[in-house]
C-alpha cells in the first residue's frame, strides 16, 4: 500500500503532465486514495485498473479489471496523458511486461511515475549481508499457492534494473528520487559511508577498465546505485517519459 510520503512525491509529478482535461490511469489502483489525490482541483477523467475491483472505496470510480502479470491493459495506445504506478511491480512476475503495457497506453510526451521498495538502502543491504534476504522481501511459504498481487512482495526490484526495463520499454528522460529518508539507514550511512564510497569507486573504475559494462547510456544509473538518496531512501520514486516525437 502507498503511504503518505509516496502519495506527496508523485503527485507533483504527475501534476506537470495533466492537461486540464487530460486522462490519467492508476495502475493498481486500489482503494482508489491516489485517484481521489489526482481528482482534487483537476477537472480530467481518471482511470483505474487492478486485478478486482472489490477493493475500490471511491464513489462512482470504476475499475477496469486486468491480470497485470499476463493481460494486456485494456486500453487504446496512446489514450493516456499520465499513468501511475505505486507499489506494484514488487508484486508481479513480469513487470517488464506491464511496463512495455503502461509505454504503449501512453501518449508521446505522457510520463510514467512509479514506486517500489528501496531494497538498496543501508538498512535493507545490511539485512541481506546477514540474512540473505532484502528488506520487504522475507522467506515465501512452500506450503500453499501465493497470489503474488495481495500476499506478498515476490520480485526485489533493483533501481537500475527498474531504469533499465523502462529504457528498454521506449521511456527516456529516467529519473529517480526517495519518498524519505529513513533514520536506521541515516544511522548507518555515519558509520559505512566511507567504506561505500570508497569500495564503490574501486569496484565502480573495475567495471570500466576490465569487465568494460560500463558506458555513456547506463552510466548515470549505476552512478545513482549508491548515490545517497538511494543508501538512505524508504521508497523509490521513479519517473519515466515517452518520446514527444516516435519514429
Amino acid at each position: 500500500m502507498s503511504t503518505e510520503a509516496i502519495y506527496r512525491a508523485v503527485l507533483p509529478l504527475l501534476r506537470s503532465h495533466l492537461p486540464p482535461d487530460g486522462r490519467h490511469l492508476d495502475v493498481g489502483s486500489g482503494s482508489g486514495e491516489l485517484i481521489r489525490r489526482v481528482r482534487a482541483g483537476w477537472k480530467g477523467s481518471s482511470f483505474g485498473c487492478d486485478y478486482t475491483s472489490e477493493w475500490m472505496k471511491l464513489p462512482g470510480q470504476t475499475v477496469d479489471v486486468a491480470d497485470l502479470n499476463r493481460d494486456p491493459l485494456p486500453y487504446e495506445s496512446g489514450f493516456f496523458d499520465a499513468v501511475s504506478c505505486t507499489e506494484v511491480v514488487e508484486h508481479l512476475d513480469d513487470y517488464r511486461r506491464l511496463l512495455r503495457e503502461i509505454f504503449r497506453v501512453l501518449r508521446p510526451g505522457g510520463i510514467l511515475v512509479l514506486s517500489s521498495p528501496n531494497i538498496l538502502n543501508l538498512k535493507s543491504r545490511l539485512r541481506f549481508l546477514w540474512f540473505g534476504f532484502w528488506n520487504l522481501f522475507g522467506p515465501l511459504s512452500f506450503s500453499r499457492r501465493i497470489r503474488v498481487d495481495t500476499d506478498g512482495h515476490v520480485t526485489p526490484v533493483h533501481y537500475f534494473y527498474l531504469a533499465h526495463a523502462l529504457e528498454e520499454a521506449g521511456f527516456t528522460e529516467i529519473g529517480v528520487t526517495v519518498d524519505r529518508w529513513q533514520r536506521s539507514s541515516l544511522l548507518s550511512l555515519v558509520l559505512l559511508y566511507l567504506p561505500v564510497r570508497l569500495l564503490g569507486e574501486a569496484a565502480y573504475s573495475r567495471e570500466v577498465r576490465r569487465h568494460h559494462t560500463i558506458d555513456a547510456g547506463n552510466q548515470p544509473h549505476v552512478k545513482a546505485v549508491n548515490s545517497v538518496p538511494l543508501l538512505v531512501g524508504r521508497t523509490c520514486i521513479v519517473w519515466a517519459t515517452k518520446p514527444s516525437s516516435m519514429s
